[in-house]
Order: C-alpha cells, then structure tokens, then sequence
C-alpha cells in the first residue's frame, strides 16, 4: 500500500488555509466546498445536509452496497475553534519533521488522512465520511445526523487525534454534562435590615459544597464550578446567585445518579429557592466490547506495520460519544501531533504515513 504523504500535506494546508470558526457558516462552508473537490477524484455519492446558521454537513459514501453488510463510517467535523485572522499570527508553516497552523491537528490533517485511505484502499463495500460543521460547540444541528448514520455501522473510526504521549487510539471517553444552578433569595440592606434578607450567594456556597462532595475521582466523577455570578452591591444582601457546572462520567450509569442527586438540591435557608437546569451533553462513550475488539485489531494491524498502539481513555468528548451508543467505535485515529486549541498547535509528519496506512487497513478489515 503506498501512502502519498505529500498530498496528504498538500491537501491539509488547503483546508487550514480555508478557515472555518464553528460561529460563521459562511466559512465553514467554503472549507466544505474545498474538501469536495479534494474528493472529487473518488466519486462519492454526495449528500449535503444544508443547514441555516450552522455550516452544512457533508456525507460522502464510497464504494459499493453489498448485501449482509453495514457501511464503515469516518467521522469528523471541518470546523475549528480559532476565529477568522489567526493565519495572520499563526501562519501555515512546515518544517522538516512538523506541520503548524490552525487546525491542523484538531483535525484537518485527520480528514486529509481519510481521503488518502480511500483512495489506498480497494472497497470491497461502502464507507461513509461524515463531515459535520459544529462539533467544536457541541455538535447542536449534527447531532441527529451523526447518530442516524451511526445506526447502521458496522463500526465508526472517528478522526480526532492520537492520545498523547503514547499516541493511543481511544476506546473510552467520558460523558458531558452542563448544568446551571441558580439560587433565588431575598434581597435588604446589609447593614439597615440584614435580619429580613436572605442571601442567595450564601445560599449558593451552601449548594456548591454539596455539589463538591459528588466528584469521586477514583470513579473518574468530577463536578466543576467553572462560573459562579450573583449580586449586585457589597452593601445589599444578593437576590440571586448561580453557577454554570460542568460534569464529567464514566459511565451511562453514573451520568443518571449524579443528575437526580443536582436535580434533587434544596435549599438550606428555607426563604431561598434552588433551580438547576441543563443536563448531559454528550453521553459516555464506554469500552464496550465491539470497541475492544476493533482496538485489538488495530493493535495487530500496527505491529504489522511496525509500531505499538495503546489504548487510552479522556476525559474530553468528541463525536464518538454519540455513536457508540449504537455501533462499536474507536476513537483518536487521526494525526499524531500536540496543542489542540492551543497556539502551538503542530503534527508529526513522521506519523502520516503508518497512520494513514494503518487507518486504510482498518477500512478493509471490516
């Protein structure tokens, strides 16, 4: 199998060079636009999910239906978190071992590895590329789209990036949630009528340390209060308080116990009123066993090729958290680089070809 490394470079600096914030459809789509002629040579069955304010979702299938088996889906997204003008202070740069710009490892350089896995690889039945527009902000408009085709996979390779500092394929992500807690009081002048107010931000410290007693860190449960807001004056008792709270689980499990126990919150001070909002994100995606068996697959594959693979679990989220629920799914099969969101975002050209190969292979193996 020969993998040509300088077009996988080639057409990666194309899509960073196009640049695509997830908030302007306009640009997602351009860069859309520029992978569909980069796939054009293969001749993928096109369809165009067209959204209104969310850059369109690209769904292209190769090869052919065969009866009795599920399509393979590659997964990824084509927006990115830097806003349009980075490439004024973080231009595209190669040297002779790293790429640079944004976005190229999270994950232009992944979905330029799936284009050149198709086009190594002789289809023997269909593969689905997914390409959405919105994964970097939750994958709102996506989202059905992704767990639709999901549905009917043999298997999803998702084309985030390898798990640093083994560059691990990941067979388990954990589950999102965000949640707002907002404490309602009664408002009076802190030094004139203190007796007759009700503090809500007192109220919110109270709800705040029940909240910390749920993280269990040995269960891999952690509850955040990234934001916390309320009042007005020093001089007035608060009125209101809130807190946005991020929460992550291992399991589909934990994810449910954890969301009666913030549902379930009350008040200390019986004058004040506790509301919490919001709810899982993303579900867990667990190490189930169709996911263990495309890994140690994987695994032997790379050892035909050379090289280890590990697999490793995070605690960040990605599309694959969607599928698995309905298809086994591995996950971090994309570039082998470092600073994802980060202004040293780079890759190792090192790695293109084993990878790509290694993802080629996959392909056909299923």
């Amino acid at each position: 199998m020969t993998i040509d490394v300088a077009r996988v470079i080639a057409q990666t600096r194309k899509l960073v060079e196009i640049e695509s914030p997830s908030d302007d459809k306009a640009a997602v789509d351009r860069c859309s636009d520029a992978l569909l002629e980069l796939a054009a040579g293969l001749q993928p069955q096109l369809k165009r999910h067209r959204q209104k304010q969310h850059g369109d979702l690209l769904e292209l299938r190769f090869g052919a239906k065969r009866k009795g088996r599920r399509p393979v889906v590659l997964l990824g997204h084509l927006d990115t978190v830097w806003p349009i003008g980075t490439l004024k202070t973080m231009p595209w740069r190669q040297t002779a071992t790293h790429l640079y710009g944004p976005g190229v490892l999270d994950m232009k350089l992944g979905v330029a590895m799936a284009l050149e896995a198709l086009r190594a690889t002789p289809l023997q039945h269909e593969v689905v590329l997914l390409l959405v527009s919105d994964e970097e902000i939750g994958s709102p408009v996506s989202r059905p789209v992704t767990e639709k085709i999901a549905q009917t996979a043999e298997a999803v390779f998702v084309l985030e990036p390898a798990q640093a500092p083994n560059w691990a394929y990941k067979t388990q992500r954990k589950g999102i949630g965000n949640y707002r807690v907002a404490v309602t009081g009664v408002s009076a002048h802190a030094g004139v009528d203190p007796e007759k107010g009700h503090s809500a931000t007192l109220e919110l410290s109270r709800q705040l340390l029940k909240i910390a007693e749920l993280t269990d860190l040995k269960r891999g449960i952690t509850l955040n209060a990234g934001v916390i807001g309320g009042g007005t004056k020093s001089n007035v008792i608060a009125a209101e308080a809130w807190a946005e709270i991020d929460l992550r689980i291992p399991t589909v499990r934990d994810g449910e116990r954890i969301d009666r126990k913030l549902r379930a919150l009350k008040a200390v001070d019986k004058a004040c009123a506790v509301t919490v909002t919001g709810g899982i994100n993303r579900p867990p995606m667990e190490r189930s066993t169709g996911t263990v068996r495309l890994y140690r697959q994987a695994k032997k594959l790379a050892a035909g090729l050379g090289f280890s693979l590990d697999e490793a679990a995070t605690g960040g989220g990605s599309d694959g958290n969607f599928t698995a629920p309905f298809a086994p799914t591995l996950d971090g099969m994309g570039a082998v680089g470092i600073g994802a969101h980060a202004v040293h975002e780079q890759i190792e050209i090192a790695h293109i070809a084993p990878r790509t190969e290694l993802l080629a292979q996959m392909v056909a193996s299923c």
